[in-house]
């Protein structure tokens, strides 16, 4: 029977969440590396039993951690990503005047073909890829090399690397986004880069159509329909249908059009799911109502999926990495919010029920469909 095993990556540690096809009942395994930062948690689609892991502190740097086995055991891997003289300190200095500082790992996609190659969007934001399991590391370079890197800025949670999509028709063409560079494409496997965000409009910077400048929150893609990629972005929730070439806003009857997370539901191109939330300023939901919002027309015209979640008295966010379905015939949806629980849908939203609660604060959740 097939089942569904939830990855979630909490402030203080990871947990994998399992359950069969029916998606009632839950077994909690954790925490992995109690006390540390895990900001992604996922598994490898080309050997479902390999999971990677981001493992950070303040004090003992970056540590990526592999396991071949579901979880059950650990090894760390890429000399690159380990503690190293000083606590706190990291490696990969480019030598320049100005050093670029590597401090952490955001997001980590394998690939969907082969189970040694995987991806690692880093802060500051630059793109490595390791071909030998997590062993050895090198930096495609090209995307930092591009013109525009020198006037990249910071967002308010850093200059991270936090989306990578690969074009499941052609591994050669990645989509990367960059808070608050934007997005970026590469259909030469990352020699050369192209900015991709004609079409996005941003309050407080100097040019509001500017090339690059533009925080994105979060891409999403079906891979059925590669070239049509969705945005969650710092205001705006965007569409795009031509790889990225032009975006258009489907923000539609939104509440507000501030949030993080965006996500595709797995067998509907046309359905995405966004958790808005009130402002930049004000990170919870509006009116204290948990809503997830679903658009079943691509953008434009959404609703309220409320039933299960809690409708007053909400005060919590949900992160640009912490949405994810699973690949079931009836879809399910899960997220996880900073007050530390994991909902989850096994109806595409139509209903929700909290898989666990308490949680340290949740970064980030990918599933795994067993078959």
């Amino acid at each position: 029977m097939s089942g569904v095993r939830v990855l979630v990556g909490t402030r203080k540690g990871a947990f994998i969440l399992e359950s069969d096809g029916a998606r009632k009942k839950w077994a909690v395994n954790g925490p992995h590396f109690p006390g540390w930062e895990i900001y992604h948690l996922k598994g490898s689609p080309a050997a479902p039993e390999r999971l990677w892991a981001s493992q950070t502190s303040s004090w003992f740097g970056q540590v990526l951690q592999r396991s071949d086995d579901g979880g059950r055991t650990w090894e760390a891997v890429g000399n690159e990503f380990q503690y190293e003289g000083t606590p706190g300190t990291h490696m990969w200095y480019d030598g320049t005047p100005h050093p670029w500082e590597f401090k952490r790992v955001w997001h980590l996609e394998p690939s969907r073909t082969d189970p040694d190659l995987v991806y690692a969007g880093v802060e500051d934001a630059a793109l490595f890829r390791s071909t030998d399991g997590g062993k050895t590391w090198g930096e495609l370079a090209g995307l930092r090399g591009h013109g525009s890197g020198p006037h990249w800025q910071p967002g308010a949670g850093g200059m991270c690397l936090h989306t990578i999509l690969v074009d499941p028709r052609d591994p050669q063409r990645l989509f990367i986004a960059i808070s608050a560079a934007g997005a970026f494409r590469t259909d030469d496997g990352g020699a050369t880069w192209k900015p991709i965000n004609r079409g996005l409009r941003s309050q407080y910077i100097p040019d509001p159509e500017a090339e690059v400048g533009h925080c994105v929150h979060r891409i999403a893609m079906h891979p059925s329909r590669p070239d049509t990629l969705f945005m969650q972005k710092h205001w705006d929730v965007m569409r795009s249908d031509d790889a990225g070439e032009n975006w258009r806003e489907v923000s539609g009857n939104l509440p507000t059009d501030f949030g993080f997370p965006i996500e595709v539901h797995a067998h509907e191109p046309e359905t995405i799911y966004v958790v808005p939330i009130t402002s930049d300023e004000h990170h919870f939901p509006p009116d204290g109502k948990l809503r997830v919002y679903r658009s079943r027309s691509g953008g434009n015209e959404w609703e309220a999926l409320t039933r299960g979640l809690p409708q007053q008295d909400c005060y919590v966010n949900v992160l640009r990495d912490a949405m994810a379905v699973d690949s079931l015939d009836d879809c399910g949806i899960y997220f996880g919010t900073t007050g530390g629980q994991v909902y989850g849908s096994p109806d595409g939203g139509d209903s929700w029920a909290p898989i666990v609660r308490d949680l340290p604060a949740v970064l980030s959740v990918e599933v795994q469909t067993l078959r």
